[in-house]
């Protein structure tokens, strides 16, 4: 079941109905019944590995509850640590990355000569499989840090495993963060107008995002890049443009309805993107961008290995690990991990050249809070990121090369006044539309940026009558230019795949 399915506006209504009638008690068992019906909706066979996951990380929990007051226990827990991570991120690396291992290792044996037979195993990637497995083993590791309490009702832990707004997309909530608000919702009163309207309206702005800005910036983006060796410059500039766009409003848009929706059910989820191309460096770039993800990465892998407290050196190495780790967890093929290697990079040089631009600006006293400096840190933060997603969205490392190869040989400056950029999936009108859901995007954004609120605050502080018209504009936007492109399955989010 998908967000912006019919399903889903029959589902979504019943189970606040429901919950809002239910006694107080019985609330969390309803919310976890709905979510595996919910997640049940794309493979029933596959909820079971939900359990499963469930299970063990619940044992863990509790075994490592029992053993951590003694300190002869030390191995003991250790064991139990382990057994929980291999247990969980062995079914992870089955499902999504068998294939890529299989792969990998043929082409090295092919080096000397052997021949690996085909995998002859038919693997299908459960949807959100990297999501649910990275918070599931977010809460163990807590629990053997000490750093949370361990959950003993397994109702309640079960549901913060498979919560459904965020279950298949994220963002990928924290123990400490998450389960003391379920545990709120069976004696406290959930229900609250202002809080419900407030969900309703990151909703809206959900869909507006998803079905008018990426889903049309898709049609494009999948025209160029699928024959990309037969266009020039100019179309393939505007490619790479949109797909930064449609990226960026495809993932967030699921994120902001996960946020919609758990708020009318009386949970706040955490911040997944914070208007991350309004930031002035890379690094500044990902504490703004997939904030659950990058945080877990932070907290999970790059501290452990000692984080920034170390040498230069092995801070780079600490730095370069978690990206190209962060890489392989969006996809399962060598062009996601030079994606990710490539983020790492731009952080290490960015650090490495400090230095050089504190002495450049003190030197020819450049003034670094003015909006032109800034405008240009902007810019430039928001071009690497752009170009590093050619990577991203090619098929190989050898096509995101030749794709940048013509995107600056073949340039074709007269495309933009041609008007052969209008046959490249979308017409005058439909380019015209994308632009306008852009500027909008830019302008919520950029409120953002100011006041550090949401689209839900920016509303709220207008007056009456023109919290009305904007309510009512976006769903006109919604209803007239959100369904459209032949053949093209405008329900499908990006990040499912990962």
């Amino acid at each position: 079941m998908q967000f912006t399915s019919f399903e889903f506006a029959v589902f979504f209504p019943v189970v606040v109905l429901i919950f809002y009638i239910l006694p107080k008690k019985c609330r969390q068992f309803w919310l976890l019944a709905a979510s595996y019906y919910f997640y049940m909706g794309w493979n029933a066979k596959y909820a079971l590995l939900i359990f499963v996951s469930t299970i063990v990380t619940y044992l863990c929990g509790i075994a490592l509850g029992i053993l951590k007051h003694k300190k002869k226990n030390k191995w003991k827990r250790i064991s139990v640590i382990c057994a929980g991570l291999v247990i969980n991120l062995g079914i992870l690396v089955f499902f999504k990355y068998f294939y890529f291992l299989h792969e990998s290792v043929a082409a090295l044996v092919g080096i000397f000569g052997f021949k690996l037979k085909p995998a002859g195993i038919d693997i299908l990637l459960p949807v959100g499989i990297s999501f649910y497995t990275f918070q599931a083993v977010g809460y163990m590791i807590d629990v053997y840090q000490g750093t949370v309490k361990v959950e003993k009702n397994f109702i309640r832990y079960a549901l913060f495993v498979s919560f459904f707004p965020q279950l298949v997309a994220g963002p990928i909530e924290r123990s400490g963060h998450l389960l003391h608000q379920i545990d709120a919702i069976t004696h406290k009163n959930s229900w609250d107008f202002n809080r419900v309207t407030r969900g309703l309206l990151l909703m809206l702005w959900g869909f507006f995002m998803k079905m008018v800005i990426a889903d049309r910036a898709a049609v494009l983006v999948n025209t160029v890049f699928d024959i990309y060796y037969m266009f020039q410059g100019a179309a393939l500039l505007l490619a790479i443009f949109f797909f930064t766009i449609q990226i960026y409003c495809d993932f967030a848009s699921y994120s902001i309805i996960a946020m919609g929706t758990a708020k009318v059910l009386g949970i706040e989820l955490m911040a997944n993107f914070e208007a991350p191309f309004f930031s002035r460096s890379v690094s500044e770039f990902w504490r703004r961008w997939h904030v659950s993800l990058s945080s877990w990465f932070r907290d999970y892998v790059y501290i452990p290995l000692g984080g920034s407290r170390c040498s230069r050196v092995r801070k780079y190495f600490n730095n370069m690990v978690t990206f190209v780790v962060s890489g392989l967890w969006h996809g399962a093929s060598w062009h996601f991990v030079f994606w990710g290697a490539l983020q790492g990079l731009f952080i290490i040089i960015g650090d490495m050249l400090k230095p050089i631009k504190l002495w450049l600006t003190d030197r020819f006293q450049v003034r670094v809070h003015s909006f032109g400096y800034r405008f240009f840190q902007g810019v430039t933060t928001f071009g690497l990121f752009m170009i590093s997603l050619v990577f991203f969205r090619a098929e190989t490392v050898r096509d995101g090369f030749y794709y940048i190869q013509r995107l600056f040989t073949k340039f074709d400056i007269w495309s933009f006044a041609n008007e052969s950029i209008y046959t490249l999936g979308l017409d005058r009108k439909e380019m015209n539309v994308l632009w306008v859901g852009i500027f909008i995007l830019i302008f919520v954004d950029a409120f953002y940026a100011r006041r550090k609120a949401f689209f839900d605050t920016m509303v709220k502080s207008q007056c009456l009558a023109v919290q009305y018209v904007i309510v009512a504009l976006l769903l006109v936007m919604i209803v007239v230019f959100g369904v459209y492109g032949e053949g093209y399955d405008a329900t499908q989010f990006i990040y499912f795949q990962f």
